[in-house]
C-alpha cells in the first residue's frame, strides 16, 4: 500500500505540481485547498505525512498544525510548512506549532519529495 501524503495548498498550480511530482514517486496524494478541509481530510484519510501551505483560506497553516498537534490521532503525523515566508520569526512559529521541516517558496519539487521520502523513512523505523 503507497504511503499518502496530504498536500493543502490553495494555489492551483503550485498544487497541481506537488501533486503529480509525489505520484510520481509512487505516493497516494490526497489534496486539500483551505485549513477546515485540511484537518477534516487529516482525520478522515491518515495520511503519512502533510505538506502544509501557511497563507490559506478559512484557517491559517499555523492553526491547523496547532490544532492536528492538540488531536492524539493525529499528533505524530509529520508537517512540512511550505511557504513564501522566509524570516526567522515565521519559521520558528511553525516549529513551535509543530512542523518538523519548514520550506519556503520559491522552492525546488526535488527538495520537496527528498524531504518527504527522508521524514517517511524515519518515521517507520
Amino acid at each position: 500500500m503507497p504511503e499518502k501524503v496530504l498536500i493543502v495548498e490553495d494555489e492551483p498550480d503550485t498544487l497541481q505540481l506537488l501533486k503529480e511530482s509525489l505520484e510520481s514517486e509512487g505516493y497516494e496524494v490526497i489534496t486539500a485547498i483551505d485549513g477546515i478541509e485540511a484537518e477534516d481530510k487529516a482525520h478522515r484519510e491518515n495520511p503519512d505525512i502533510i505538506i502544509l501551505d501557511i497563507f490559506l483560506p478559512k484557517r491559517d497553516g499555523y492553526e491547523v498544525c496547532r490544532r492536528l498537534r492538540e488531536d492524539k490521532s493525529s499528533f505524530g503525523i509529520p508537517i512540512i510548512m511550505l511557504t513564501a515566508k522566509d524570516d526567522y520569526g515565521s519559521r520558528l512559529k511553525g516549529f513551535l506549532q509543530g512542523a518538523f521541516d519548514y520550506v519556503t517558496k520559491p522552492f525546488s519539487t526535488e527538495d520537496l519529495v527528498n524531504k518527504t521520502r527522508k521524514l517517511l523513512s524515519t518515521r517507520k523505523k
